[in-house]
């Protein structure tokens, strides 16, 4: 079947644009999102980004203020990132999983969620029958979004222990404060 392989071709080809070819200049609202599309490989039925959404990851500290009005190559890395993550994860965890990674640099942050994108891309496509007969792309979609599922529950099982995490030094903190008065 040829949209088949049309879809294995394209998960092996289609990624985000490498750190050194995202954008050198900085970037007003509405060009950044006309821009973003080509960092996203959703499907054109679901949503697309607004300044709205923009705004509201700000404020949710999941990325740094513009400068200005303009948005910088580190804004689109982190829009990118806040993409991929926020069709698993609330925008509230996915704050928590980028707090965690605050000590790093964004371009590392960036590589490294593209490493882990073309790695499942790449055994999602190996996962791909070469053809299909009857229910096998049924079969396919349920072992996929079965898989999917289980990934989800591990990540929100592990964003519990992160919480939990945070909780505990917080309280470390306090009862130090307490201590030192």
């Amino acid at each position: 079947m040829e949209d088949l392989s049309e879809l294995k071709e394209q998960l092996l080809r289609e990624r985000p644009v490498p750190w050194d070819n995202l954008p050198d200049i900085e970037l007003y609202m509405d060009q950044l999102i006309s821009y973003m599309p080509r960092q996203q490989l959703t499907p054109s039925r679901e949503n697309k980004l607004t300044s709205a959404m923009v705004n509201n990851y700000i404020k949710a500290n999941l990325m740094e203020r513009a400068n200005g009005k303009k948005y910088s190559r580190n804004h689109v890395a982190e829009l990118s990132i806040i993409s991929f993550l926020k069709q698993i994860i609330s925008v509230k965890d996915a704050a928590l999983v980028f707090n965690e990674f605050k000590k790093e640099d964004i371009r590392d942050i960036y590589e490294k969620a593209l490493e882990y994108l073309d790695k499942a891309l790449v055994s999602v496509s190996e996962q791909l029958p070469d053809s299909v007969e009857d229910n096998e792309i049924a079969e396919t979609i349920m072992r996929l979004a079965v898989t999917s599922y289980a990934n989800k529950l591990t990540c929100l099982r592990l964003i519990d222990i992160l919480q939990e995490k945070e909780e505990s030094k917080k309280l470390m903190k306090k009862s130090k404060g307490e201590l030192n008065k």
